[in-house]
């Protein structure tokens, strides 16, 4: 049995109220933290974007 839980990474288009897919990321802790959400978007700002414009525009939601 696997731990992993696995969140697709989206860019959001705040102008008309859309969210596109462009990744996924895995967490893999094995317990909860208060700020396992906040570290995972942070991840996948790095990885998926190339400005601070785009990285304010990626967002990480539960599959």
């Amino acid at each position: 049995m696997s731990d992993e839980k696995i969140f697709t990474v989206y860019r959001m288009n705040y102008e008309h109220s859309t969210k596109e897919p462009i990744g996924k990321i895995v967490e893999r802790r094995k317990s909860s933290r208060h700020n396992n959400h906040i570290g995972l978007l942070q991840l996948a700002r790095k990885q998926f974007s190339s400005s601070t414009d785009e990285a304010l525009r990626i967002g990480v939601f539960d599959d």
